[in-house]
């Protein structure tokens, strides 16, 4: 099997490959090599490299080896740092504020969704390897640099079709909680901001405004079809309603503001009964709550505690 393969792998075939592999090489001189297992291909390569004239090591155990070392090490960082929650009910902007603690770590950034049934972005998550392994070698890096306070938003398992580690999502279920609180009026503005201007924003960037048009209207419609179950019919039909004709004033003038009447209403309909339900079962866990300003001054004193400490 292996003199058919340098047999199928040889000549012009060969010489074609080496020369991709050096111009990667040029590209990323510190690149490492490696294959699945850590074996005969990664060494084959790394032979021919070295005819070539360029030496590059091998990752021992290739891929296989990576993942298992990622998976540990994310494990004890689950284990052994000190992790905090932040929760609040939604459109309380809690993504933004993460943003300006410095020991945050943005896990819907990793997943590339915002958590809820409108979170999808236009281009997709990564697979679920992708995201943990994203995940678990920022946690390295930053455990590496001393680290190991953490802050992170209160999420479910299931970050759009990124899932948590057990691990993590269990150290994040019985982690301390600071609650945000937020007027609902703030909220639903922050929502529109988030969701419709901004979003849209993307969508025609990404898209173009007659091709993204279409598919930002189907992207809201869609996500308020997938609470239908927990609306129920009437409520269902009532938001839709709100929503249809808030895109088609904003189709006509662009004006996003009358978004705001389907979202206040689904916020009080459902998010913000959900939430408080949801609160009251986490209630011995929280430590501290407070407006933005005064949640951000709490990490930033848990941040200098634990530097004096």
């Amino acid at each position: 099997a292996i003199a058919l393969g340098h047999q199928l792998v040889g000549g012009a075939v060969r010489a074609a490959r080496i020369e991709g592999w050096l111009a990667q090489l040029r590209q990323q001189p510190n690149a490492l090599l490696y294959c699945f297992r850590g074996g005969l291909r990664s060494q084959t390569v790394q032979q021919w490299l070295h005819e070539a004239g360029v030496t590059r090591p091998r990752v021992a155990g290739g891929y296989k080896e990576l993942r298992r070392f990622l998976i540990d090490s994310q494990d004890r960082a689950a284990a052994e740092c000190h992790w905090t929650v932040l929760t609040g009910m939604t459109g309380s902007g809690k993504t933004h504020m993460l943003a300006n603690v410095t020991q945050a770590v943005d896990l819907e950034g990793y997943a590339q969704h915002r958590g809820s049934s409108f979170g999808q972005l236009p281009g997709g998550q990564p697979s679920n390897i992708n995201f943990e392994n994203t995940l678990a070698i920022a946690l390295l890096k930053r455990r590496q640099r001393g680290e190991q306070a953490f802050v992170v938003e209160d999420e479910s398992r299931l970050i759009g079709r990124c899932c948590l580690p057990n691990p993590l999502f269990d150290a994040m279920c019985r982690a301390p909680l600071v609650v945000v609180e937020v007027p609902q009026i703030d909220r639903a503005e922050q929502i529109r901001e988030d969701y419709v201007h901004d979003l849209w924003l993307r969508y025609q960037a990404m898209y173009g405004h007659e091709a993204g048009w279409p598919l930002f209207a189907a992207y809201l419609t869609d996500a308020l079809a997938r609470l239908k179950r927990r609306l129920g019919d009437e409520a269902h039909r009532d938001l839709a309603a709100l929503l249809q004709s808030a895109l088609a004033e904003q189709a006509r003038s662009g004006n996003s503001e009358p978004h705001l009447g389907w979202i206040t209403l689904l916020l009080t309909r459902y998010y913000d009964p959900m939430y408080l339900y949801q609160l009251g079962n986490k209630r011995e866990r929280i430590v501290f709550r407070g407006d933005k300003q005064a949640c951000l001054d709490y990490f930033a004193a848990q941040r200098a505690n634990a530097q004096q400490g």
